[in-house]
């Protein structure tokens, strides 16, 4: 839209002025320099307060804060996640609900132990480094904190929550006890995901998988019972003495720990005779595998008998090195497992139970006690000293001598170098390994206490009764669940919330009054912080029960804390601000894995029920050209200097603008793309306010009814479009409210609507009714627009809103609800009226701009136009009567009847009038009046009569 008017130097100098007011609402935006005087200004005015004052007795809407972790300052995937968070609860506050916002941290945990160690040093006593670790987290909060006020985040950041609270450590110990008296922990030695360099077992969602490159191995296993062996093939006596079953395995380090091999009870395996090294001998292998095999030997062979996978269960084979050590002569039976494939390797699968969840799980199904389990990896990555041949080498560089070894031995029938997908610590970028340790586990298929429904089925029929956005969400959670082992509830660090049990020396059993125990420690907690834990004298609790007691030294995993928050914030320390369940947990798409994830098993186990009605998750920021943002590459781009440069608003007008369900793209090119979106829309605000700027609704409001036509369908369209785009908001769909922002701001308004406008707003009679009328619709989409676009536009709408409002702005426009516009009794055929006459619009304005490239006219008011049209279009624009040059912005605008489309048509004549140096229109009475010569009949009624008047446009 052009405001050429909008000069008030070059107007100052008229004899005949027009209707220019102003507005202290600056072209330009300066948001980096305005927008912290907000920030303090929200602050010191209590503005969050404000609005929960306000909106007392409304319904609610809670939306549950994931809380970031206290490490290192926020970046772009913070800002998304916070800014994303602000938006839904500013809608929800306008569309009538008290939406409270408590923002929270994740305080414990080994990130924080790694800071204190490199800070401080490492072998710190527990008391020091659990008092650094709560003093860095708590500066690392403040700094995050900072951060994200400035973003335009409201919340309750004066009492955000965090895991570290004393009241909240508190009451995740009793969280734990409820547990335990409901049955669903218990304590065993199972392979969990474990990290060396953490020195502790990881959670799934600490897992990530990165390419490594290992020996791939086939490994042979003498034969140890060669009758059987004839016997399952359906032979009277094998041919040769000596045999072995092949595997293939990409972690020779666990060869050391073998105690099984597995065969899929349905597959056909095959002996077959063949000679290596001039030696003959025997070989089992998967009967589909067997060409493949022999060809990567190099070997030639026959297959001499097959059998089904089920007749070789029992039969034993000799470890490889049992000739070398007698630590090693054992035999390793044969079991049956259905998770043995044939597309690959050899068709059978080794076994250490120790490091492996599938070899653990068939070992104990085949009876194995854990106490006959061999597991000599330690915590530190390396094997115990009683391991003979490579005890005390780390296991990876150990794969090179067992491979040498088993070469050496003969039972190396294949070494290749393999590229593969395995699975990396996410904080250390480290390979980690399955570890089977004594651990404490939710179990997910364990009977609870009141023989109620397992901890999976529970999580499962939970996910049925929660709404996903986006929908394919739903999937991933249940598919997630339904497959995922054991939950490993126990770490192995300081800095956390320590399980709180007393074990018995020799049994291994927890204490009998473990449930009044760990209330008694939860009440010490709640006072002095888990601090008072480590601090505790069993004696004090257990009396003389305390020399038969060990207190236990594990930590809860901090998914617990942050999977507790629903019960140890919503239903704890902010019960009186925030309810349960909560009706939106929104991150990023990770934490199906992760927040959504395990507060989806502790509120399965805590209630029965999940914690949230309805789960949305975002994705990721990439640059411009789709790549992951990282430093080495350097095309990260930090909030902060985005908010300090450009403002946050554009920050946060990015977001809105972007579809957030997938990967977020950012780029220098793409803010500036952005920042012109938002000049556009900051110029039409600047446009309302200006020609309301002497406006008051309180004397000069015209009723909807007595408004002319065209104000009463602006009026009639913002209602439909508040309507599309509260929807949307209900729905958290954001960039298409911010593409009918902009389309409504730079087509409906500065494109048709207010471009129609100038001129009755400009030259009509100040007071005059049709001035008001224009005025009283630009009040109301006013209202509405500056509402609709504060969720996005934070400090811009209030910018606008505190000079728009005036003395009846309040505090803040937060404190408002979405603008009831008043309802145009005809809206719905003004809508459909208006859409037509703004076809026709365009087929002049095209054939305007023709004459006017062409050197006809100079502007389009120099021009008059004749429309030959036929049926309803006739009457469309005889409709208008003369307003209909108004509509089109010529000085004459005539019409003619013709029989039929073809014969439509649009004639563009330059005006042989004289313009009138006021109101730019060219006419006939231009100089008619010699006191007034150079304005015309229109500006001298305006001026100095009753006005023109004016009933359409």
């Amino acid at each position: 839209m052009s405001d050429k008017p909008n000069k008030p130097a070059d107007k100052a100098a008229s004899k005949y002025p027009v209707n220019m007011t102003d507005t202290p609402f600056p072209m330009r935006g300066d948001l980096a320099k305005r927008e912290p005087q907000w920030v303090k200004q929200w602050q010191d005015r209590k503005i969050y307060e404000k609005i929960r004052q306000a909106s007392k007795g409304r319904p609610t809407f809670i939306l549950h804060d994931g809380p970031p972790y206290a490490n290192g300052d926020i970046h772009l995937g913070h800002a998304v996640n916070k800014i994303l968070k602000d938006m839904i609860i500013k809608t929800r506050q306008f569309d009538g609900y008290d939406a409270p916002y408590v923002p929270g941290w994740d305080c414990h945990g080994m990130p924080i132990e790694i800071q204190v160690e490199k800070l401080y040093g490492k072998n710190l006593p527990t008391a020091e480094v659990m008092a650094k670790a709560r003093a860095y987290a708590n500066e690392q909060v403040e700094r995050q904190k900072k951060d994200f006020i400035r973003l335009g985040v409201l919340g309750e950041w004066g009492n955000p929550y965090k895991t570290m609270n004393f009241g909240n450590e508190a009451d995740e110990i009793r969280a734990l006890g409820t547990l335990m008296e409901k049955a669903y922990v218990y304590r065993g030695l199972k392979p969990v995901n474990w990290c060396f360099d953490c020195g502790s077992a990881l959670a799934e969602a600490e897992v990530e998988y990165q390419d490594k490159r290992d020996p791939a191995i086939d490994v042979g296993f003498p034969f140890a019972e060669p009758d059987k062996v004839a016997k399952a093939f359906g032979l009277p006596k094998l041919p040769l003495e000596k045999g072995y079953v092949i595997i293939w395995t990409t972690t020779p380090w666990t060869i050391p720990s073998n105690q099984a091999l597995n065969v899929h009870p349905e597959l056909r395996y095959a002996l077959v005779e063949t000679t290596r090294n001039n030696e003959p001998l025997l070989l089992i292998l998967a009967a589909d595998l067997v060409e493949d095999v022999l060809q990567r030997y190099g070997l030639q062979g026959k297959v001499i008998a097959q059998c089904d996978g089920a007749a070789l269960e029992g039969i034993r084979f000799k470890h490889p090195f049992a000739e070398v050590d007698p630590a090693y002569n054992r035999t390793s039976p044969v079991y049956l497992a259905d998770y043995v494939a044939a597309d690959s390797g050899t068709g059978i699968v080794h076994a250490a139970p120790a490091y492996g969840i599938e070899d653990f799980v068939s070992c104990k199904k085949h009876g194995m006690r854990d106490d006959e389990i061999i597991a000599p990896v330690m915590g530190d990555g390396k094997y115990a000293s009683w391991l003979p041949l490579f005890g005390g080498m780390t296991i990876w560089e150990a794969s090179k001598p067992i491979c040498a070894k088993l070469d050496e031995l003969g039972s190396l029938f294949k070494l290749v170098m393999s590229d593969h997908s395995y699975m990396h610590c996410w904080r250390h970028k480290t390979p980690i390994i399955y570890r089977a340790t004594s651990q404490w586990f939710a179990g997910m298929d364990v009977m609870p206490k009141n023989q109620g429904a397992t901890l999976r089925e529970t999580a499962l029929a939970a996910i049925e009764e929660t709404q996903f956005f986006p929908s394919w969400g739903k999937a991933r959670l249940h598919g997630m669940i339904a497959n995922r082992p054991d939950w490993t509830l126990s770490r192995q660090r300081q800095w956390g919330v320590p399980m709180a049990f007393f074990v018995h020396k020799e049994t291994g059993d927890l204490h009998p009054r473990t449930p009044e125990l760990l209330e008694q420690i939860a009440q010490r907690v709640e006072q002095h912080g888990i601090e008072a834990w480590h601090a505790l004298d069993p004696k004090e609790l257990l009396g003389a029960d305390a020399d038969m007691y060990l207190k236990n030294k594990d930590t809860l995993d901090v998914w617990f804390d942050s999977g507790c928050t629903h019960q140890t914030v919503l239903r704890g320390s902010h019960q009186n601000e925030l309810t349960f369940p909560a009706d939106l947990y929104l991150e990023g798409s990770d934490q199906h894995r992760g927040w959504f994830h395990s507060s989806l098993l502790t509120s399965s186990m805590l209630n029965g029920c999940a914690p949230y009605k309805a789960l949305l998750t975002h994705g990721f920021t990439v640059d411009g050209e789709g790549k992951k943002m990282s430093k080495s590459l350097g095309n990260t781009l930090a909030p902060q200097k985005i908010s300090d440069t450009l403002g946050a608003d554009i920050l946060r007008l990015w977001i809105a603008s972007t579809d957030y369900s997938g990967e977020l793209s950012i780029s220098d090119e793409i803010l500036k793309r952005v920042t012109d979106s938002y000049r556009r829309i900051r110029n039409t605000l600047r446009f309302l306010l200006s020609n309301t700027a002497d406006f008051d609704a309180k004397t000069d409001l015209v009723a909807v009814k007595d408004m002319l036509e065209i104000d009463r369908y602006a009026v009639a369209q913002m209602a439909a479009m508040q309507d599309e785009i509260v929807a949307h908001y209900r729905q958290y769909e954001f960039h298409p409210v911010v593409a009918k922002l902009q389309g409504y701001c730079s087509e409906d308004l500065g494109g048709f609507y207010l471009d129609i406008l100038k001129d009755r707003l400009y030259t009509s009679g100040i007071t005059s009714h049709a001035r008001r009328s224009a005025q009283s619709a630009i009040w109301h989409l006013t209202h509405s627009l500056l509402r609709l676009m504060a969720p996005v536009l934070s400090f811009t709408a209030e910018e606008a809103w505190t000079i728009f409002a005036g003395p009846d702005a309040g505090d803040t426009i937060f404190t408002q609800t979405n603008y009831a516009l008043p309802a145009v009794s005809d809206g719905a055929a003004l809508l459909a009226k208006y859409t037509a006459l703004r076809e026709v619009r365009n087929d002049v304005t095209k054939q305007l701009e023709e004459v006017r490239v062409a050197g006809g006219i100079g502007s389009s008011l120099q021009a008059e136009v004749e429309l030959k049209v036929s049926g309803d279009k006739y009457a469309l624009l005889n409709s208008l009567d003369d307003d209909l040059k108004f509509v089109l912005i010529t000085s004459q605008a005539g019409i003619s009847k013709v029989a039929t489309p073809d014969e439509e048509s649009v004639t563009v004549t330059p005006s042989v009038h004289q313009k009138c140096e006021r109101c730019w229109h060219y006419r006939p009475a231009v100089g008619a009046d010699p006191d007034h010569p150079g304005l015309c009949d229109r500006c001298i009624a305006n001026l100095f009569g009753e006005g023109e008047a004016r009933r359409y446009a």
